[in-house]
């Protein structure tokens, strides 16, 4: 393995500030082409993603909107603006969908991470490409009337939001994580 792409991957962190431009369209399908070679048992290909930019942003931000109205005895002024300004954390939203298909040989757990795969790679192929991302998830991904305005059937499941854009500010440092403390001889 190239020392140039095990250094990337130690050094991904996640971008909290994310400002324009996103990805073009031919590094967005370059990063796109990168997520469909996450390890898939069965090459079942049980994944979707939603390209969210624009104003689709602002739909979404009407949709959270919509599910925390009807999540509550109402919202304030404030809050409303709130998940109206949430979607616009980046410039494009990339969400993942396990499809979560019925197999007798791979389950439904083995499917969600195998998209949650792909929403890594994602990640490292936009830093790659000079982007950063955050992956978010909290109630807005478990969320009925979200999951439904996205088009997720029932059968689905709303594996995150990736916000994706050009990391703007300075990234605080990483902490040196020892291995030993994760990693474990089995006896």
């Amino acid at each position: 393995m190239s020392d140039q792409l095990i250094d990337l991957m130690c050094q991904r962190a996640s971008h909290a500030r994310l400002v324009s431009p996103g990805p073009n369209e031919a590094q967005l399908a370059r990063v796109s082409q990168v997520a469909l070679r996450a390890p898939d048992h069965m090459r079942l290909k049980p994944w979707r993603y939603l390209i969210i930019e624009g104003e689709g942003l602002a739909r979404l931000g009407a949709l959270f909107v919509d599910a925390m109205a009807q999540s509550s005895d109402g919202l304030s002024t404030a809050q409303k603006e709130k998940y109206l300004a949430m979607p616009h954390r980046a410039p494009m939203i990339i969400v993942g969908i396990s499809c979560n298909e019925d197999h007798p040989k791979v389950p439904v757990e083995e499917q969600i991470v195998s998209c949650g795969v792909g929403m890594g790679y994602m990640l490292l192929a936009l830093q790659s490409e000079g982007f950063g991302g955050m992956w978010r998830t909290g109630p807005m991904a478990k969320h009925s009337v979200v999951k439904q305005g996205l088009g997720v059937q029932s059968h689905e499941t709303l594996v995150g939001f990736l916000y994706v854009g050009t990391p703007k500010g300075e990234l605080k440092p990483l902490p040196e994580l020892k291995t030993s403390n994760f990693f474990h001889e089995w006896n």
